[in-house]
C-alpha cells in the first residue's frame, strides 16, 4: 500500500494504556506522532508531521482525523474516547481522503475494536497502581444464534485518587483524581453469507480532572540561573497552589451510535456506515496556575502573578454521519472503490469566568459533503499505479447565542482533492512506492475571543502538496522489517492559531505558505526466536515563511523573535513578535520510539516475559513565536512489563510501571499571564492479572 503507516498492535496498546492513561498516551509511540492536551482528558491535539493545532478551544478544527471504526470523531473531545478492547490502532501519515471518510491534510489514526464473533469468547484484567490507580478492563462475546447473530460487550474503568497537594489551602490530596468509565455493545447480523449488519453503541461517562497549570515553573532561578526553560524551584510535582478553579474539574458524557451495513454483489461490495455522536460536559480551570495578584493585598504566587483567571468552557454537541462506499471484489488488474460522505455537527460552547468574563453562548455548525473514488491498476506483475480524487463542499456557520452581540460569521469553500502513486515489488520481500498528493482543510471559524469583548476570527482555507517515496521490505528470512519513507510538502494559507499573548486572544491566522520535509523509519528485529526488538525514529523539518506575519507575544518571557512594543491605554505594553522562518508549534524535529520484548518458555504452556516501550520527543518549540522560556528539550518516557501467561496465554499475572525512571516533562504552556507550565503523568507502579478465554 503506497502510505507511510505503523500498526499499534494488541500487546503495545496493552502496554501504553496499563497505568490507566488516556488517548494522549499515543505521544511518540509511531514516528511522527504527537499528542498533548490542556483540557485533561478530554480535547487531545494531534500532530503527525508537524502538522496540527494548538488551539484549546472547544470549537477547534484539526488537520489530523481520528476514526472509531471507520467513524470520523471530528470535535476534539470526541478525540478523546478512550481507547479499549481495539484490535489494533493505525497511524496514517499525509494527506487522507480519496478512500474514507473526511479530507485529513495532515493524517488519519485509525481505531478498530475487536468485532463480534461467532466463537464465545470471554477476556478481562484488573490491575492497581500508584495513587490508587485501578484500570478494569472485560469483554465477553459469541453467537446469540448460530451463524446469524453474535454480540460482543466491552467495557474499561479507570480510577484515581485524588494524590496533588493544594498548597495555598494547605488540603493534602485534594485534586487529581478521576473516574472514567466507558462501554461498548455491538450486535453483529448476518442474514445470509453475501450480507451483513453491524450495530454499535459507545458510552463513555468521566467525572475527571483538567489539566493542572503550574505558575512561573519556566524561567530563571536559584537553583538554574542559567536555564530559562527547564522547570525551576517553583515546580513540585505533587503540589499547587491554587484559590480558584474550582477543583479543575472536567466531567463529560458522551453518546455513539452506529449501523454499517455491508452487501457483497458479483464483483462488487456495497457499504453504508452511519453515525450519531453526542458529547456534553465542561471543564473548568485555576488557569494563572497559583493564587492572588500582584493588586490584591497580600500579593500573590508562586512568582508573579499579574491578575487571576478562572474560566470554565462547556459543550453541548451532536455529529452525524453518512458514508457510501461501492468497492470492486472481482479478480484482475482493475481495483476501484466510489464513494459519497456527508458530514453535519451543530454544537454551544459556553464560556464562563469567575468573575471575569461574564458568561458567552456560541453556536456553530459545519455541514460538509463529498464525493470520492480511487482507481488502481496492475501495469506488470510488479508495477501497480494508483489514482484518486476527492470533492468536497465545506461550509461553516457561527453566531453568538448569548452574553454578546451576535456578530453572525459564515465561511464556505470547494476542493477538488487528489493522489497519484506507483507501487513496485523490487523482490520476493521487498517493495517501492512513490505517491503526490493534494488535499485541503476548508475555512474555520473561532469564537472564543467573543468572551473577552472581541470580534471572532476566521481563517480561509489551507491547502497541502505532499510529496512522497518509501520503501517496505523483509530479509533474513523475515526476521529483520524495515519501512522507512521521505517526504516533502507545502502548504499554502496554513492556518495557525495564535494562542494567549498578554492580550490573552485565541486568534486564527493565515500564514502565507508552509513547509515541512524529513523521513520516517521503522523497524522489527527478531534477534532470537525469544528477542524482539522494534525501533522507529522520524526526523521532521518544518518551517513557517511569512515576512510580514506577527503575533502576540508573552507577558514575561524572553522573545527571541525580532518584536515591536506597543502601550496600551490602560498602561500595559503589548508584544508582537514576527514568526517568519520559526517551526510549526509542537513539532519536533526528531522523534523516536523503542520497543524490546524477551520471553522465556516454561513447561509445554507457560512463558516469562519482560516487555519495554520507550518514546522519544526532541526539541520542541511550544508557540507560533519563539523565546527562551516556552520550548522542550528533549523528552523521553519508559514502560516495563514483566510478567508470567500461563496455558497458552489464557492468563497472566505481571508487574508494570509506566514512566519508570519518573521524567518531569513540559508538555505545554500557558504564556498571556505568567510563564505557566503544564507536565506529563507521574510514575506509575503497578501490578495486573489477566485473563482470555
Amino acid at each position: 500500500m503506497p502510505v507511510s503507516a505503523d500498526i499499534l498492535d494488541q500487546e503495545r496498546i496493552g502496554a501504553i494504556f496499563s497505568g490507566a492513561g488516556d488517548i494522549t498516551a499515543l505521544a511518540g509511540t509511531a514516528p511522527g506522532l504527537n499528542v498533548e492536551s490542556s483540557n485533561g482528558r478530554v480535547a487531545p491535539r494531534f500532530y503527525i508531521r508537524g502538522l496540527g493545532n494548538t488551539d484549546f478551544d472547544l470549537a477547534a478544527s484539526q488537520p489530523v482525523s481520528v476514526l472509531l471504526d471507520d467513524v470520523v470523531l471530528e470535535n476534539v473531545t470526541l478525540k478523546s474516547f478512550p481507547v479499549f478492547d481495539v484490535e489494533r490502532v493505525e497511524i496514517l501519515r499525509g494527506p487522507q481522503g480519496t478512500l474514507f471518510g473526511r479530507n485529513t491534510p495532515a493524517g488519519a489514526v485509525k481505531i478498530t475494536s475487536i468485532k463480534p464473533s461467532q466463537e464465545f469468547t470471554a477476556s478481562g484484567s484488573l490491575s492497581y497502581g500508584s495513587y490508587d490507580t485501578i484500570s478494569v478492563n472485560g469483554a465477553v462475546g459469541g453467537a446469540l444464534v448460530e451463524d446469524k447473530i453474535a454480540v460482543r460487550i466491552a467495557a474499561q474503568l479507570q480510577h484515581r485518587a485524588d494524590w496533588i497537594d493544594n498548597g495555598f489551602t494547605g488540603e493534602d490530596n485534594a485534586l487529581g483524581g478521576y473516574n472514567d468509565f466507558a462501554v461498548r455493545g455491538q450486535l453483529l447480523f448476518t442474514p445470509t453469507e453475501r450480507s451483513s449488519i453491524l450495530a454499535a453503541v459507545n458510552y463513555r461517562n468521566l467525572d475527571g480532572s483538567s489539566t493542572f497549570f503550574r505558575a512561573n515553573v519556566l524561567g530563571r532561578s536559584d537553583l538554574q540561573p542559567n536555564n530559562t526553560n527547564s522547570l525551576n524551584d517553583n515546580y513540585d510535582r505533587d503540589t499547587v497552589f491554587y484559590d480558584a478553579g474550582g477543583g479543575n474539574a472536567a466531567d463529560y458524557e458522551q453518546v455513539g451510535l452506529t449501523l454499517t451495513g455491508a452487501y457483497e454483489f458479483d464483483g462488487v461490495t456495497l457499504t453504508s456506515i452511519t453515525s450519531y455522536w453526542t458529547s456534553e460536559g465542561s471543564s473548568r480551570g485555576d488557569i494563572d496556575g497559583g493564587f492572588g495578584a500582584v493588586f490584591l493585598p497580600g500579593g500573590g504566587g508562586p512568582g508573579l502573578i499579574p491578575f487571576p483567571s478562572d474560566t470554565q468552557d462547556s459543550l453541548d454537541l451532536e455529529q452525524f454521519t453518512q458514508e457510501i462506499r461501492l468497492a470492486s471484489t472481482t479478480d484482475g488488474p482493475l481495483s476501484w472503490q466510489i464513494g459519497g460522505y456527508y458530514f453535519n455537527s451543530d454544537f454551544d460552547v459556553t464560556t464562563v469566568g469567575f468573575d471575569f468574563p461574564p458568561p458567552v453562548t456560541v453556536n456553530q455548525t459545519n455541514d460538509a459533503w463529498a464525493l470520492f473514488g480511487q482507481v488502481s491498476y496492475q501495469l506488470t506483475e510488479t508495477l501497480r499505479a494508483t489514482g484518486g480524487i476527492r470533492y468536497t463542499d465545506d461550509q461553516k456557520d457561527f453566531v453568538v447565542l448569548s452574553g454578546a452581540a451576535p456578530q453572525p460569521r459564515s465561511v464556505g469553500d470547494e476542493n477538488v482533492d487528489w493522489d497519484i502513486s506507483l507501487f513496485a515489488d523490487v523482490g520476493e520481500d521487498a517493495s517501492v512506492y512513490a505517491k503526490v498528493a493534494n488535499s485541503f482543510r476548508g475555512p474555520t471559524i473561532q469564537g472564543r475571543d467573543v468572551a473577552f469583548f472581541s470580534a471572532p476570527s476566521v481563517a480561509q482555507s489551507e491547502n497541502i502538496t505532499s510529496y512522497e517515496a518509501g520503501f517496505k521490505t523483509e530479509f533474513a528470512d523475515r526476521r529483520v522489517r524495515l519501512n522507512g519513507a521521505v517526504y516533502y510538502y507545502t502548504v499554502s494559507d496554513p492556518q495557525f492559531t495564535a494562542v494567549g499573548g498578554t492580550g490573552n486572544l485565541v486568534q486564527l491566522i493565515n500564514a502565507n505558505k508552509g513547509e515541512g520535509y524529513g523521513f520516517e523509519l521503522d523497524s522489527a528485529f527478531q534477534i532470537t526466536p525469544r528477542l524482539l526488538l522494534t525501533l522507529g525514529v522520524a526526523y521532521n523539518n518544518t518551517e513557517i515563511q511569512d515576512a510580514a506575519l506577527e503575533v502576540g507575544g508573552c507577558r514575561q518571557c524572553t522573545i527571541t523573535d525580532p518584536f515591536r512594543s506597543v502601550n496600551n491605554p490602560d498602561g500595559s505594553v503589548s508584544r508582537f513578535a514576527r514568526i517568519d522562518g520559526n517551526p510549526f508549534p509542537n513539532a519536533p524535529e526528531w522523534s523516536g520510539d523503542l520497543t524490546a520484548r524477551y520471553g522465556i518458555p516454561v513447561g509445554n504452556s507457560g512463558e516469562f516475559y519482560i516487555f519495554t516501550d520507550w518514546v522519544y520527543l526532541g526539541e520542541t518549540n511550544f508557540l507560533l513565536y519563539e523565546s527562551r522560556e516556552f520550548n522542550a528539550g528533549s523528552r523521553f518516557e519508559g514502560g516495563l512489563k514483566v510478567g508470567y501467561a500461563g496455558n497458552n496465554g489464557q492468563w497472566e499475572v505481571a508487574a508494570f510501571a509506566r514512566n519508570i525512571t519518573d521524567e518531569d516533562n513540559v508538555l505545554g504552556v500557558v504564556d498571556f499571564n505568567n510563564n505557566t507550565a503544564f507536565v506529563n503523568e507521574p510514575r506509575v507502579v503497578g501490578a495486573m492479572v489477566s485473563f482470555k478465554y
